[in-house]
């Protein structure tokens, strides 16, 4: 039986982008089973105690645009720091990932589309055209899909999605969780692969013990 890793993200997330073509590869590599889990990502935050990037320390914000740089050079991409449209309200770009799953569909060419029309073409993933011609383009019916995202099914899963991310402990994105040990950002990729070499049990957490 496959191993499952329930996949926690928003288009909102360049971390997200920046890790995607490596968590593929483990998947094809370990014959994974992945559950794709969008989460609107200021909701979970305030839920957590996470900050918005504007509201953050300047040194913070600073020290994440020196990772991004890292990090584009180490995953050998090529994208904008400050994309033209972003940040924006993911909703509706979320929306088709689970408007595809509630269809039966596979969402992963809308993704790989979807990452890169955000973090290097600069497209405004507000827009329903925008997203149509993206879920065209990967095979899917982009303008059913666009119209059921902003239903009240979809909002549904998407909330449904938000309190799974809090039952599971995640607090941002990406998150990877397997067996129930949460894997959280794209620099634990290397980490989540560890695990899933050694076949271990997983890691729990560890209360501190009463003083």
């Amino acid at each position: 039986m496959s191993r499952r890793i329930d996949y926690y993200f928003s288009f909102q997330s360049p971390w997200a982008y920046i890790g995607h073509q490596s968590l593929r590869r483990l998947v094809e590599t370990y014959a994974l089973e992945l559950s794709y889990k969008p989460v609107l990502l200021g909701e979970l935050f305030s839920e957590t105690g996470g900050l918005p990037l504007a509201k953050r320390h300047p040194a913070r914000q600073l020290y994440r645009a020196v990772e991004l740089q890292r990090w584009r050079d180490k995953r050998g991409l090529d994208f904008k720091l400050w994309p033209k449209h972003w940040p924006f309200d993911a909703r509706l770009a979320d929306g088709v990932v689970i408007a595809a799953l509630a269809d039966g569909l596979d969402p992963e060419p809308y993704l790989q589309r979807a990452y890169a029309a955000v973090w290097e073409r600069e497209l405004d993933l507000t827009q329903k055209a925008v997203l149509t011609e993206l879920a065209n383009a990967a095979g899917l019916p982009g303008e059913r899909l666009v119209a059921q995202a902003g239903s009240d099914q979809i909002r549904a899963a998407y909330e449904q999605n938000r309190l799974d991310a809090i039952a599971a402990n995640v607090f941002g994105s990406p998150a990877y969780v397997l067996d129930g040990e949460v894997f959280w950002g794209q620099d634990r990729i290397e980490l989540l692969e560890d695990a899933l070499k050694s076949g271990r049990e997983p890691y729990r957490p560890v209360d501190r013990a009463p003083i």
